[in-house]
This record gives C-alpha cells, structure tokens and sequence, in this order.
C-alpha cells in the first residue's frame, strides 16, 4: 500500500513539476530515510555473468527507439541489433516505446500505473522538462527504481571497473549520498561538441564574405542574405520549448538562457542579468529586420527547420553535427553539388575574443541512463543484461554492430562497412540505427565517427573553441528531496514566464523598457530560492 500512495503521490507531482535547466536530487539525510552513505566496494571485482546467461527469465524494458530504426521496425527486438543482442547475452527482452514526440507524457502515465518494467530508459539524473521528478534520490526513496550499490557489486564488475578506473565518471552517476541509481551513457572525449553555429559557405564565397566571428560581422552576413539572396529567415533554429540556440549570440553578452557559472563559481540565472536584455535588443533588431526567422517560435520539429535550409529561404542555423550539417549536406548537394555548410564559430562581440559559452556535453549523459524499478522481480538478471554494453564484445556491439556486415577490424580499428556507409537506399543514421544502439547507456567508443564530410570534422575543433567546460551547469547536480518540492512549487511558473516574456521581447510584443518589471516578477516568483538550491547543489556536487 505504501508502495502504491508512493506512486500516486508521483503521479501528482508530475503535473506540476520542473521545468528549465533545474537540476533535480537528494541529500544525506533525505535519502530514502537513511543517513548512510552507501560506498561501492573497495573489494575485488565480481566474477560476472558469463555470456550468453542461461535463463529462462524475459526482461522487459521501457525506452525510446530510435526515430530512424522506426523506419524499418516496430520494435526493438525485431532489429538486427535487437536480435544480436539476445543471442550474444542469452536474454530475451520485451520492449515497449513511448510513442516518438511523447516519451515524458506515456512514461508520467507508466508510473502513475504502479506496472512498471523491469529497467526504464530515461532521464534519471539530469534536469528539464523531461526528468524525473525529485530526481534520482526521490525515484528511489519513492520505490521506483532501485539503489544499485549491491547489484553492481555482485552483478556488474564491467561497469564497476569503469567506476573504478574513472573518479570522475564515478562522482557523476551517483547521488549525494552516494547511491548509484542507473546505468550511464557514456560519451568519449572526442563526442562532447556535437552542435553549434553553421552557414551556407556557398553563399559567403559567392557574396565575397567570411565566415562571421563577431556580433556585427553576422549581421553584415544575415543582412546580405536577405538582400541579395533571398533568404526569407537568414537565421533560424528549432524551437522546443526555447529558441534552441545553445547560448549562441546570447552568450556574446556573458550571460546565458539558462542557468550558468559565472567567473567566480556562482550559480546565476542569465535571463535577469542585466547585460541579458542587451541580448534580447540584439535579437530583437534581427527579428524587427527580418534577419532573425519570423516564424522562429513555430519551428517546433525538424521538419520545418529542415525546409527552410533546403528551400534557401534560411542560410544558417544551430544544429547537430550528424544529424543537421552531415543530413542537410548530404541532402543539399544533391539538389545543388554547390551546397556547402560550414561550422562559425560562437559569435563574440569583440574580434578574439574566446565564446563565455557554448554547448559542451558531460561525459555523462543522464537522459539515456538505464534505471532498474522498484517491481522488478530480475534485477540481478537486468544487471547481468545492461552490464554487457560495458564489456568489451558488449561495447563492439553497442558502437559498432556485428562484426563482418557493419564493421570488420583495419589493424584492431573497427570501421563500418560500405554496407553501412555507401548504401545506395538508407542513408548513414538509418543504417547505423539497424545495427547499434545510437543512444543509450553503454560507453561510446572514441573511435567511432558519423562524419562524412571533411566540414564536420572542422566543425568539432570551431564549436569547440569556448569557455562552455567553465560555465555550463552540470545536468547530474542534485538538490534535496525537500529542495527538489521547492523547485517543483516555482519552476514551472517561472520557466513559463520566461519564455512568454523572451518571446514578446524578441517578437516586439513587449517594450525592452519593460524588462527590469520582467525581472521583478521573475524575483517575485523566486528565483532566488531556485538559485540558492542550485548552488547548494552545485556545492555538494564538487564535494562529492
């Protein structure tokens, strides 16, 4: 019964909870009512299933597949790489996907059901719209997913190794009180910039231009896009819940659209620093002339964004490395073999100058992490099963696919084959998706690469020359289960003002004389408290 007013109890705090770039947590004393910190084994490391396990036990698993492996099958089970990972591990899995576009609103339904699966996909230690709510130390005191200390322990000596070997890592994926909550996504080193700033190199050549480095220079560029090539959104981006532009051009300012780091270490909320409506004036001369996309708030799927770069009515954008600049090139050139997109650099206001921000991922990711739930009746077998991904033949699969039909060894170097890389009928992430798992928690392999073309390779080093390392907020920060109620009574109103009135300013909906009563409001509503549980977090976090 407990359990169960538990859940219910989630089911209710789900409809009012966390929005923006909060960070969601735990304490020693609040976590799960102990005030204990449980410590991984310093002992030696378990012995570990043998694989493939002989069971007769079938796992199932909530997740979200790959948007483009939908394109082929139904279900992850059904996929090439579905079906190597059963025969390599011995053990059969059921899955079921949320609905593309829908994972927050059937997973907040799933745990409001009291049936869980055994192990979720999900969000289990970073903040957003998309977490969950309390963050990991409230999922566990709240029965819906288990402390993993033991488990791994006894049932995970690949992971545990990984844990072993990398304090870092180790600090990330646990909470204040020291309990491990889910299995991680890893990212290598050399796959921590993946999205920034491109433009139409074509259009600069043809129009005797550079590739902009500063505030003025892009908007010498986005103007002479309008002017003399047509372009009806010189600049546009996709649109989820902000513009989402990774800090460009705002970060020009020293402030952020988000919560940051300042120089000093502080935890700020750039959206009432004064030098933010600074931005907001920059973004509103844009808009106002028509070089900032007039439609920029409806661009709310790749879809639109992707017809307005193909179409040329846009010649820049923010976007993914793969799944923007190597898609849109690979789909441009076909259409004009002149077709060139280029990686800028995060604009700064003086010639030089090094970006305050940028997008810089952590190596790890807590929105594809693996969590095994409180109903679980095999989560030592589900242990046994998600450990595999950290093993060495498990890795091979999970990077790379089945050796011989998507990748062979070029002096012990997994490369994909032309199976993978030249198909005639798929291209690159549709064929990657049939054989790997794209997202998800396993280590990705640095010598793994999606880029095709010389300009993604170039990109990385551009995007990566900023100060994001220094003051973008770590997403695996964990406030208390008492701060996490806190944040959930103000960020969504806070969050949702905000937007509402980032939008009005940029759009002229709203005067920029009205921006210190803006400030007011979001002080009203407060922020403060919102800050100082942050950096509270923050603090505990750097003493983990």
């Amino acid at each position: 019964m407990g359990k169960y007013m538990n859940k219910k109890s989630i089911s209710m705090a789900l409809s009012v909870v966390v929005a923006s770039s909060v960070f969601v947590g735990c304490s020693k004393q609040e976590a799960g009512g102990s005030t204990t910190s449980p410590k991984a084994s310093a002992g030696p490391t378990a012995a570990g299933a043998k694989y493939p396990i002989s069971t007769q036990e079938t796992l199932t698993s909530w997740e979200q597949m790959d948007t483009n492996l939908a394109s082929f099958v139904p279900n992850l089970a059904e996929s090439t790489f579905g079906m190597q990972l059963e025969k390599e591990t011995g053990v059969k899995v059921k899955y079921t996907h949320p609905a593309d576009g829908q994972s927050k609103e059937q997973f907040n339904l799933m745990i409001a059901s009291n049936k869980l699966p055994d192990v979720i996909e999900y969000n289990w230690g970073g903040g957003g719209t998309a977490a969950y709510p309390g963050g990991p130390e409230k999922a566990i005191a709240d029965k819906v997913i288990l402390p993993l200390n033991d488990l791994i322990d006894k049932n995970a000596p690949n992971l545990k190794k990984l844990l072993q070997q990398d304090k870092e890592l180790d600090k990330m994926i646990k909470t204040d009180s020291g309990k491990y909550y889910a299995f991680p996504m890893i990212r290598p080193d050399n796959g921590l910039v993946f999205r920034g700033p491109m433009i139409r190199k074509d259009w600069l050549d043809e129009l005797n231009l550079q590739v902009p480095k500063t505030i003025d220079e892009w908007y010498t560029v986005l103007k002479a896009f309008k002017e003399k090539k047509g372009a009806t959104a010189p600049f546009t981006a996709q649109y989820s819940s902000e513009l989402n532009i990774q800090d460009a051009f705002i970060g020009a300012f020293k402030t952020a659209n988000r919560f940051y780091i300042d120089d000093q270490g502080k935890v700020r909320y750039g959206p009432i620093d004064p030098q933010f409506k600074d931005a907001l004036t920059l973004l509103r001369k844009w808009y106002a002339e028509g070089l900032l996309d007039k439609d920029f708030a409806l661009n709310t799927d790749s879809k639109a964004l992707d017809n307005k770069l193909m179409s040329d009515s846009a010649g820049a954008t923010v976007g993914l490395l793969s799944g923007g600049m190597g898609r849109w090139m690979d789909t441009g050139k076909k259409k004009n073999p002149k077709f060139q997109l280029v990686a800028a650099p995060y604009p700064t206001l003086k010639q030089g100058e090094r970006a305050f921000i940028g997008q810089r991922d952590f190596k790890y990711n807590p929105v594809a992490s693996k969590a095994v739930t409180g109903d679980s009746k095999n989560a030592e077998l589900a242990v046994k099963w998600l450990d595999y991904a950290y093993g060495e033949k498990g890795g091979l699969l999970f990077n790379f696919g089945i050796e011989g039909e998507s990748y062979k060894m070029e002096n012990n170097v997994p490369k994909f084959t032309e199976k993978i890389t030249k198909n005639e009928k798929f291209n690159l992430q549709q064929m990657v998706s049939q054989y790997t798992k794209p997202n998800g928690p396993f280590p990705g392999d640095a010598r793994k690469s999606f880029n095709t073309f010389k300009e993604q390779d170039e990109a990385i080093k551009i995007w990566g020359e900023t100060d994001a390392a220094k003051h973008v907020m770590p997403l695996f920060i964990t406030p208390t289960i008492e701060e996490s109620k806190e944040l959930a009574k103000l960020n969504t109103a806070i969050s949702s003002y905000k937007e509402e009135m980032f939008v009005k300013f940029v759009m002229g909906k709203e005067p920029l004389d009205k921006f210190d009563e803006y400030v007011k409001r979001i002080q009203e509503m407060g922020i403060d408290k919102v800050t100082k549980i942050n950096q509270d977090a923050l603090d505990r976090y750097n003493k983990r």
